[in-house]
């Protein structure tokens, strides 16, 4: 069943039936050329909470596809990172640097607070702190902001110190190495969190193998870092001891899986793998993968304690750290049950989720 709820003059919300989530609506604003989808997984645990990506979708059926698999994927994360939170997610189609205007991100956030605080957005690929400002100058359900009184800013430095700390445990469990002194990285991907996981990289003495379309973050990194340029399309097939896909996702798949020359790979984009068989097959193949929504928790864990109105960059910290643990328990029961990383990570999730939603039921 679909409904359509006008908010404001032009401003509309489709609330669309999806049985694999709790709440899915459709946001259009022509007056801003705001177009949108809002998807809350589940709130077993809490609140739902996630970021908000702008993309040029090509069409919205995508961009729908997109948010559903984006916001189960936040369920996962949250629940992994030790989170009292659901997952949630928000795609705006459309090229940010055209139609990016306060107005449509002011818009946007009127459509936040129709879902009456059941999900919590904040910055994404395509969207910046300062977006984030006009967000809220229309909704209190945002965090990742530069000011305010629990103000965190960009998570995206958490995101990398959480990335380092599962390449950490990756390279513990493969090699018993405990320092990055020489280890070779290619990072894939050059953004706000793949140039932060570089700086991080640097300081510990690995040798960085970088790859992106933008010539100026490139140029940057091997100014700055020491790296290695490589075309987009040889990274995968890079010599490197670890491979860190930290752009957009499905680059793990069939096609380039037999090009990925590293034993490990490790970094911090959203759904690396196309589908599960691949996380099976790289198993299959002896390359240790890290669950992408494991490693890359470092900025929601930032961006959930924001949200709880008491912000401590100390304890932030310490939590961001125990990813690492978490991935040698990933990995150890990998080896153990000779099954891939992926696998059991989603079981863990599941079974804490069942948990959940068995008190709630209960109650």
């Amino acid at each position: 069943m679909r409904t359509d709820t006008p908010v404001t003059r032009t401003l509309a919300i489709e609330t669309l039936a999806i049985d694999t989530h709790e709440q899915v609506i459709h946001v259009t604003d022509p007056a801003t050329g705001l177009n949108a989808f809002i998807a809350i997984h589940d709130t077993s645990m809490g609140p739902a909470l996630g970021g908000c990506r702008f993309w040029p979708f090509a069409s919205d059926e995508e961009a729908l596809a997109d948010v559903l698999r984006l916001s189960r994927g936040m369920t996962f994360k949250n629940i992994l990172a030790g989170l009292p939170h659901g997952g949630g997610k928000a795609v705006i189609i459309g090229d940010p640097r055209k139609i990016g205007t306060p107005a449509l991100f002011r818009a946007f956030g009127e459509a936040m607070n129709t879902l009456e605080g059941r999900y919590t957005t904040g910055e994404d690929v395509g969207v910046s702190v300062a977006d984030m400002q006009h967000v809220r100058e229309t909704t209190p359900y945002v965090s990742g902001l530069d000011s305010g009184p629990a103000a965190s800013g960009d998570p995206s430095p958490l995101t990398a110190r959480g990335v380092v700390a599962g390449m950490r445990a990756a390279l513990e469990h493969r090699y018993g190495l405990a320092s990055f002194d020489r280890v070779k990285v290619g990072v894939q991907g050059l953004g706000h969190v793949g140039f932060a996981l570089c700086g991080l990289l640097h300081r510990l003495g690995a040798q960085l193998t970088v790859a992106d379309l933008n010539e100026t973050q490139l140029r940057r990194a091997v100014t700055e870092f020491g790296a290695t340029a490589a075309a987009p399309d040889d990274i995968l097939a890079a010599r490197v001891d670890i491979l860190a896909p930290c752009a957009l996702g499905g680059i793990l798949n069939p096609h380039s899986l037999p090009r990925i020359a590293a034993p490990i790979i490790a970094g911090s984009a959203n759904n690396q793998l196309s589908d599960d068989e691949v996380g099976d097959m790289l198993w299959r193949a002896d390359i240790l993968y890290a669950p992408d929504y494991v490693i890359n928790a470092g900025g929601v864990i930032n961006v959930a304690a924001e949200s709880s109105g008491h912000y401590d960059k100390r304890q932030v910290m310490r939590q961001v750290c125990r990813i690492g643990g978490t991935l040698q328990g990933i990995f150890a029961r990998a080896k153990c049950e000779d099954r891939s990383p992926h696998r059991i990570a989603d079981e863990i999730a599941l079974e804490r989720l069942r948990a959940a939603r068995a008190l709630q039921t209960a109650a």
